[in-house]
């Protein structure tokens, strides 16, 4: 059964992917929204009913051979979204911090190749992604993320976010929540801690 924005946002909560309150960010920047899709890929059943429910919407005709995805991030969703077209699935990763193929992985001439991440908000990443497959002769047909942030995005290939999600942020001399007294949390990559400010 199609999922509603509405649904997909709430799985995204319950799942405390998406959360409310008083954040720091890894800019510095204050936000009352944070994003952490690892959070839903605990959840296998929600990965792939959300993995589904992007494939299902690409546009009608849309094929492709392969599914890649940068790691970290962008592993389980991307495998997943694989399982749901029924395609291969491979990954990038930083060596050296650079970008690239690893394991025995290749992609042939012509290859159709669509790129998945959890959350793209400027399009770093996937920018490094698509530099990867087109190094090896492949033709990115498109970018399929859970969430997009709502940045300026880098990438001019077709995008097929799944959940449009405008974040707002502010510095934090602007920020109406610290006026407020609102207690303020640094989501780090390990755990959720207050901030010391």
């Amino acid at each position: 059964m199609p999922l509603s924005d509405d649904q997909v946002k709430q799985i995204l909560v319950d799942s405390d992917a998406i959360r409310h309150g008083h954040f720091q960010l890894t800019s510095g920047r204050h936000s009352d929204t944070y994003v952490q899709c690892a959070r839903v890929c605990e959840y296998p059943d929600l990965t792939n009913q959300l993995a589904v429910e992007a494939a299902s919407r690409l546009p009608e005709g849309f094929t492709c051979d392969t599914v890649i995805a940068p790691a970290v991030g962008g592993l389980v969703f991307g495998y997943a979204l694989a399982q749901a077209l029924s395609v291969r699935f491979i990954f990038a990763e930083r060596q050296d911090g650079i970008m690239t193929l690893r394991r025995a992985f290749e992609i042939d001439p012509g290859e159709r190749v669509l790129v998945a991440e959890d959350v793209i908000t400027t399009g770093g990443s996937v920018n490094e992604v698509i530099k990867v497959v087109e190094e090896q002769g492949g033709k990115v047909i498109g970018i399929v993320s859970l969430i997009d942030r709502g940045g300026e995005h880098s990438f001019d290939k077709p995008f097929y976010p799944l959940l449009p999600l405008d974040v707002a942020s502010w510095d934090p001399d602007e920020c109406n929540l610290c006026k407020d007294g609102i207690e303020l949390y640094s989501p780090g990559s390990r755990r959720l801690t207050k901030s010391s400010e």
